[in-house]
């Protein structure tokens, strides 16, 4: 059985402020703005090279805004990954040297909080 995971929910109070920081900010390309009704704007975003989006959710109010946690995306160098953050705007973490990659954090106006990965080295494990 394949198991894809296409779709993930981040939590916003506010959608265009969330479209600005995803698009502008981390540069995900935008998918779909649909206004459903007067209550449901569907929002979905894709970072760059990734088989899963991103719904930009302030109309379900499952989980409250910010609450999004632990989200990873693998990168190839997360230092240039880091640069690009810092020259669109968006803070981030210095790199974190760990056994098992290097990581840099970050988070979205909300609090919905980001890792960057860079896998380890084959031999350096």
């Amino acid at each position: 059985m394949d198991v894809r995971i296409e779709l993930l929910t981040v939590p916003v109070t506010d959608v265009d402020r969330a479209i600005g920081f995803y698009v502008d900010g981390c540069g995900f390309a935008l998918d779909h703005d649909v206004r459903v009704d007067d209550a449901t704007r569907f929002v979905q975003v894709t970072p760059p090279g990734s088989a899963c989006s991103i719904v930009l959710d302030s109309f379900t109010g499952t989980m409250p805004p910010g609450s999004q946690k632990g989200v990873q995306c693998v990168v190839a160098d997360v230092d240039a990954a880091r640069a690009d953050l810092l020259s669109r705007g968006v803070g981030c973490t210095e790199v974190d040297e760990q056994p098992w990659g290097r990581f840099v954090f970050f988070a979205d106006p909300d609090g919905n909080a980001w890792a960057l990965q860079e896998l380890p080295r084959e031999g350096s494990r």
